[in-house]
């Protein structure tokens, strides 16, 4: 099933743009804080896209979406109509029918190869540019997952304090030595108190 048949020369060229626009926003909104693999994905669906239609340009060169404004295939008169001998010119018609196809393909080819030239030239420079986003990409998840790991250490340390503390303050009320430490009792309080209002 030709799933592309329907669509016009210039729907096909604006189709890769459409898809790798709606695979970044659906992704960048599924997926905010990995923009910068989100922004590589939609390259290189971009890159692949346009390989794919220049392909599909190839495959279905004798499409006429492809040869539109160019040159119109060549017809082949009849010699087998023609009176008195014209039942003689019958194998003529087949090989000139043969010939005229073979050149009318040659046509339909060279019309379609600038369209998918066209294609995989903007899938090469899309490639192109997917390898310094590559880069970036890679070095934006580097810094991020030191950043993870950097916090994880604090984190780490933090609980490892704090298990030390609490084990510290076990010590201590196992052995007694908390008195120190504990509040005063309720007459200190009132006996502070009125010291402070005389």
């Amino acid at each position: 099933m030709d799933l592309l048949g329907g669509l016009s020369r210039d729907e096909l060229r604006f189709f890769p743009w459409i898809a790798a626009a709606v695979f970044a926003l659906v992704a960048g909104l599924w997926r905010p804080r990995r923009f910068h693999w989100t922004a590589l994905g939609s390259v290189l669906l971009f890159a692949a896209l346009n390989a794919g239609a220049g392909i599909y340009v190839l495959s279905q060169f004798r499409d006429s979406r492809w040869s539109a404004g160019g040159e119109p295939p060549l017809t082949v008169p009849s010699f087998s109509g023609t009176p008195i001998v014209g039942q003689y010119l019958g194998p003529l018609d087949s090989a000139l029918n043969g010939v005229v196809g073979g050149v009318n393909e040659f046509l339909a080819f060279k019309q379609a190869l600038p369209i998918a030239l066209d294609f995989l030239a903007v899938s090469g420079w899309a490639l192109l540019l997917s390898f310094p986003l590559a880069i970036v990409a890679a070095v934006v998840s580097y810094a991020v997952a030191r950043r993870r790991a950097a916090d994880f250490e604090r984190y780490r340390a933090t609980v490892d304090r704090l298990k030390e503390e609490l084990e510290q303050v076990k010590r201590q009320i196992s052995s007694g030595s908390v008195v120190d430490t504990a509040l005063p009792a309720e007459g200190e309080v009132s006996n502070v108190r009125h010291r402070q209002t005389g």
